[in-house]
């Protein structure tokens, strides 16, 4: 997912840095982090949780996605959609169910979708992101993709990035149309709530 034609100069040096470092870690830290998110995750009650599947360093796995289905949570996941409009919504059934979408290596549901909407069904929010600031300003791809989808999620949502314990950092740059965070999630922390009063 390419970065926006107007991306401020600031996040494209943050994100520059940060991708280069996830690139670097190990598999075996791999496997341990998403282990540890896994079982914080375990701790989280919700109804509906959107979420998504990892790609490429991402951290998180399957397996996440698996506990929560398997405690009787109802799992959403992403469709990235042919234009930059807001993500289209599916619900996450099993890995069987997991299909080659848009983007090489990203996968997506295969069952009905639910469109823009879906999002507003969640009680709880877990979404990638490259860095969270203590303010609640996530740092993500670039594409906006997150930024377009959240206005549609319920007030009452929790929006939790899920993020290494490195990537939860002082401060970022911030623009007008950045949704907040409410928390973040770590391998190392588990869930840090967020002082942030709104969303915006």
């Amino acid at each position: 997912m390419r970065e926006t034609d107007n991306d401020d100069p600031g996040k494209a040096e943050w994100r520059a840095r940060l991708t280069a470092e996830r690139t670097a870690i190990p598999a075996q830290q791999q496997v341990t982090e998403a282990k540890a998110l896994t079982e914080a995750v375990a701790g989280l009650a919700a109804g509906t949780v959107c979420c998504y599947v990892p790609f490429g360093p991402e951290p998180g796995s399957i397996a996440l996605l698996d506990v929560l289905r398997d405690r009787g949570t109802r799992v959403l996941l992403p469709i990235v959609p042919p234009r930059r409009e807001p993500l289209d919504w599916a619900e996450y059934t099993d890995t069987s169910a997991l299909v080659q979408g848009r983007y090489r290596g990203v996968l997506e549901p295969s069952g009905p979708r639910l469109g823009a909407a879906g999002v507003g069904e969640a009680d709880l929010v877990l979404l990638p992101a490259l860095a969270v600031d203590h303010q609640g300003v996530r740092l993500g791809r670039g594409a906006g993709y997150y930024d377009r989808s959240l206005r549609f999620a319920s007030p009452s949502a929790d929006l939790i990035a899920v993020i290494r314990d490195t990537e939860f950092v002082e401060r970022l740059p911030a623009e007008p149309h950045d949704v907040r965070m409410t928390a973040v999630l770590t391998p190392g922390r588990g869930v840090l709530r967020l002082p942030y009063p709104g969303r915006m």
